[in-house]
Order: structure tokens, then C-alpha cells, then sequence
């Protein structure tokens, strides 16, 4: 089996830490400039290890391998979330490139965009799989600025390019590395988890439209305070999810807006970010259909709340076939060490696995911290999982 380079892989992703660097973590959101910046630095170390490097219409980093034969397709996404950590994303990417230079041959790299959702859902991977329609590009606004995707495209150099697409008979499939973003590997005491399932997420903006008025002197019986009628849903999908959800749901409101927000005034208008996680979908949907039974209860307040916007991802399994060759490598590295696992969080390969077969490896987080600037793996860690990850994807490609 192959032996990577420990030194080499650690100085790429310290090289890659340094390109938006913020407190111990990274500031690199989808098309700004440290994003474009990184995805021109790929597609020169990509070019060094022999492959043919592009960076398409969407983004996307794409490294091609020019001898004959099938190939596998390994990579993860380059942006970060806002001031979040080094390793989510980037590890993945440079184990990719890496796995490259040490086998020589049969890699394709990818260094996806906008996993991350600063514009959109899995823009990148959906992309590159023929999932992604230009009317939906036309749609697609900052979430952070409103900034259009088209825009921001635009301003990073990509619009006009062509978006590449997976011819699906070059590949035998795609492999997928990355931190776990939780601490259930280092709570057991291992060291690589080897991902059965990837969770799929229902995600929407719930809308409170009420009447802006005066704190002082609008009387509590007759205002239609936006912020209120907010909280009371809040409220009440605390207190039915947990009598009706599985052991592994999880479900967040990311975001709370009150317009116009300020101390004096009875709020008009409100927003939340919901989401829930599964990687049963039934489930899904039976919480999707709560969501809205809460929802209509809500209106019979004093205030009018809609779902605005919906959004889903859909739960995907590994293949078994990765699964194993993935167990086979850990046990050959770490014996005893390994577990298998599903993904509380969404990934690249959940986007592949419509596709192609599809596989992924997680390494520890310290502290289980992930989408924050103290999120850290160690280095012995980052080399074992790499390892690993070479040895597997060797052995899929002998296997083929």
C-alpha cells in the first residue's frame, strides 16, 4: 500500500490556513476574495502533481488525472463558514490532492463551492453532478448580504465559464474526508469513523408580518407584536419535537430577526431560520407536516406567520463496498480504533451519492467544536486519517 507524505500534507493545509486566516481559524466565505484566492492556489498545487486543473463556472476546482482508465473522485469544499475553523472542508480537499501525488494515477480532485450555503445548497457538488439549474443560479442571493450569485460570480472571475459536469463513466466513485464536527469519536476513545449515512436537512425561513407601533402606548391587549407570535412558535416546537422525534434528530432556529428592532418599538415583522436533521426521511417529512400544523396554529393569534422559503436535502447511505474498504484500511492503522457512524451534518458526498457510489471517512474534533475558529483536530490524527484514506481509496482502485 501506499505511504503519504506527513510533512507535505501538513504543510499544505498550514499553506491553506494562511489564506484568510482569522484567530486560530479561517474567514473564507464563497467568492470572496480569500475563497478565490485559495481556489487559484489548488489549481497551482494541482497542476504540480500532474493533473489537469480547472476552475469552472461555478467555482469548482477541478483536477483531472490525463492517464487512461477509470478513475476515482476525491475532495471536499474550500470555503469556510464566517470567521469558523481551518480544518472543515479544507482537510478534505488537501488529503485529495494528496492521495493524488502518492498514488500517481486513477485521482480526480475536487475542491467544491459553496458547501458551506452562503448562496445556495451544495452549489458546487450539485453542479458538477448536473443537479444544478441555471434558473436556480438566477435565484440565488448572499445570505449574508443579499449580494446575487450571479454578481458574486461575476466579481470572482468565474461568469462566462463553462460549468464542467462528471462524465459518470469515468468514475468508479467518490470518497470524501473530513473532521467529524462532533465529539462522538472522542467520547469512545477512536480515532476514525468510517460514515454509513449522511443525515438529510429540512431547512425554511417562517415569516411573523404583525403591526409596527408605539412601545410605549400601544396598549398589550391590542398589539400585533411579530416578535411575540415568534417566540410562542419557538415555544411550541420546543415542547412537541421531543415527543415525536428519533434518537439522532436534532433541529436549530440558526437565526432570529425583529424589524425594526429597535427598544421603543412593538416589532412588525419578524423571521426565523429553522431546520431539522434525519437521516430517516419518512421522519422527515412527519416533522415537516408538524412544522406546519404549528404554523397554523400560530395564526389564529393576532399575527400572520407563513413559511416563506423551503429547502431540503435528502438523507443519503455510503456505499457498503467504501464502507468496508475504509474499515479494512483502519484496522490495518489504528486496530481497534474505528467505529462506524452517520453524519449529523450534510456533506459533498450526499450530493455525489445521487450519482455515483460514494464514501466518506471522519477523522476527531477536538472538544467534538466545528464552525467556530477554535475547531482543531490533531496532527497525528490529520496523518492517521490521511493514511487511511489513501490505503482505501488504493484499494478500490486495484479492486475496480
Amino acid at each position: 500500500m501506499p505511504t503519504i507524505d506527513p510533512a507535505r500534507l501538513l504543510a499544505d493545509l498550514h499553506a491553506l490556513r494562511a489564506i484568510g486566516t482569522y484567530k486560530s481559524g479561517v474567514h473564507r466565505p464563497t467568492y470572496g476574495a480569500d475563497d478565490v484566492r485559495s481556489r487559484h492556489w489548488l489549481a497551482e498545487r494541482l497542476t504540480q502533481a500532474g493533473l489537469t486543473a480547472t476552475i469552472d463556472g461555478i467555482g469548482n476546482v477541478i483536477g483531472l488525472d490525463p492517464t487512461p482508465g477509470r478513475k476515482l473522485l476525491l475532495g471536499s469544499h474550500l470555503e469556510t463558514q464566517n470567521h469558523a475553523g481551518w480544518l472543515d472542508g479544507a482537510m478534505g480537499v488537501i488529503y485529495a490532492l494528496e492521495v493524488a501525488r502518492t498514488l500517481g494515477q486513477g485521482i480526480d480532485v475536487a475542491g467544491w463551492a459553496d458547501e458551506e450555503g452562503h448562496f445556495g445548497s451544495f452549489l458546487g457538488s450539485r453542479s458538477y453532478a448536473g443537479l444544478l439549474p441555471e434558473a436556480e443560479i438566477d435565484a440565488c442571493k448572499s445570505v449574508d448580504d443579499g449580494t446575487p450569485l450571479r454578481a458574486a460570480l461575476e466579481t470572482a472571475g468565474f461568469a462566462g465559464k463553462p460549468r464542467l459536469q462528471a462524465d459518470l463513466a469515468r468514475y468508479h466513485g467518490y470518497l470524501e474526508a473530513h473532521i467529524e464536527q462532533g465529539a462522538t469519536l472522542e467520547d469512545a476513545g477512536q480515532r476514525i469513523g468510517i460514515v454509513t449515512a449522511i443525515v438529510g436537512s429540512h431547512r425554511f425561513r417562517i415569516v411573523f408580518e404583525g403591526q409596527q407601533n408605539h412601545a410605549g402606548t400601544t396598549r398589550m391587549a391590542v398589539r400585533k407584536d411579530a416578535g411575540v407570535a415568534l417566540i410562542k412558535l419557538a415555544a411550541a416546537i420546543e415542547d412537541r419535537f421531543p415527543k415525536i422525534v428519533g434518537p439522532r434528530t436534532v433541529w436549530t432556529i440558526g437565526r432570529i430577526t425583529l424589524d425594526p428592532g429597535a427598544p421603543s418599538i412593538v416589532p412588525g415583522r419578524a423571521e426565523m431560520l429553522f431546520q431539522f436533521r434525519d437521516t430517516d426521511q419518512a421522519l422527515l417529512f412527519t416533522l415537516e407536516r408538524e412544522l406546519e400544523a404549528l404554523v397554523e396554529q400560530a395564526n389564529q393569534g393576532p399575527c400572520r406567520v407563513t413559511v416563506a422559503h423551503r429547502g431540503r436535502s435528502v438523507p443519503r447511505q455510503m456505499d457498503e463496498g467504501f464502507q468496508a474498504a475504509f474499515e479494512r484500511a483502519a484496522e490495518k492503522h489504528a486496530p481497534g480504533l474505528h467505529q462506524r457512524m452517520p453524519s449529523g451534518a450534510g456533506h459533498d458526498a450526499q450530493i455525489m451519492a445521487e450519482r455515483m457510489p460514494s464514501g466518506m471517512l471522519f477523522v476527531p474534533s477536538i472538544g467534538g467544536i466545528s464552525h467556530h475558529f477554535s475547531e482543531d483536530t490533531s496532527e497525528a490524527d490529520i496523518v492517521l486519517g490521511c493514511q487511511v484514506f489513501a490505503d482505501a481509496a488504493a484499494e478500490v482502485l486495484a479492486l475496480a
